[in-house]
This record gives structure tokens, C-alpha cells and sequence, in this order.
């Protein structure tokens, strides 16, 4: 019993055994060799754009050319609310949180690929060209009906 007694006295004395020394000397090294080694951000320099304008919002999505997404923001997201999130100043605020995300990658290049029919597709486009990036290409791929979906029937009075 009094050697038990001892070994909770050495323990809360702070004596460690020899072994457990040695590795708490080690472990302060270690964290600072963590704490050096950061991840860093893959050097991507070219990518792609995709911008979809709507008559409701302005989403805008920047990838890579393999298409694994960087960054990407909408105007509702941004605190636009009803009519004002399809508007052309929305639209150059989305591009700006956009760009702001993606140059820790270090994208010069882009190809721009716009969606949809809404106001702010030239707007959005000028404020790619305005933060520095390059475009090389410019894609229209809004969807066009070849023949539509089937007219109402006439309304019988």
C-alpha cells in the first residue's frame, strides 16, 4: 500500500518516467514542424467561367478546365433581394466575390461560357475582363427551343 501511495505522489508531483520525458520533449517539435508545413493552393492558370443569368439571379461559377469547381457565388448570396439580384451591378458584385476567391489559385486565363437571357451577362462578362483576367474565349450556350413544348389549347368562351 505505501508503494502505491508513492507512485500517485510522483504522479501528481509532475515526475515522469524517463520514457514519457523523452517523448514530451519531442512532441514541441513536432507541432512546430506542423504548424511550418502549410497546405498550399495548387497553381492553376487556366480555367473556366460559367455564368448564368436568369431573369431572377446571376450565378457564376469558375473551375478548372477539368471542371472541379474553385469558386462560385450568386447574387443571392451577396444579400440581393427580389428584382434587384438580376440586375447588372448585381451581377459585376458576384464576379468581384468570384474573383477575390479564385486568385489564391493564381487563374490569369479564362474561357467564359454564358447561360440564360438576364441583364446582366454583358455586365458580368466586362467585370471578368476588368479584374485581371485574360479571356480567351467567349460562349454563348443559352438553351434554344428547336420546337417547343405543345400550345394550350384555345380558351372556349
Amino acid at each position: 500500500m505505501v508503494e502505491k501511495a508513492v507512485t500517485t505522489e510522483n504522479k501528481v508531483e509532475g515526475k515522469l518516467p524517463a520514457s514519457e520525458v523523452l517523448s514530451a520533449e519531442k512532441s514541441p517539435v513536432e507541432a512546430e514542424a506542423r504548424k511550418k508545413s502549410k497546405k498550399i493552393k495548387k497553381q492553376i492558370l487556366k480555367g473556366m467561367a460559367s455564368i448564368k443569368c436568369t431573369y431572377n439571379n446571376t450565378i457564376v461559377n469558375i473551375s478548372d478546365l477539368n471542371g472541379a469547381v474553385l469558386g462560385w457565388a450568386s447574387s443571392g448570396l451577396l444579400g440581393f433581394k427580389g428584382a434587384k439580384k438580376a440586375t447588372p451591378y448585381a451581377a459585376t458584385q458576384v464576379v468581384a466575390n468570384v474573383s477575390e476567391k479564385v486568385k489564391k489559385y493564381g487563374m490569369q486565363e479564362l474561357e467564359i461560357y454564358v447561360k440564360g437571357v438576364g441583364s446582366g451577362r454583358e455586365a458580368a462578362i466586362r467585370a471578368l475582363a476588368n479584374n485581371g483576367f485574360n479571356l480567351i474565349l467567349i460562349k454563348d450556350e443559352t438553351p434554344i427551343p428547336h420546337n417547343g413544348c405543345r400550345p394550350k389549347k384555345p380558351r372556349r368562351v
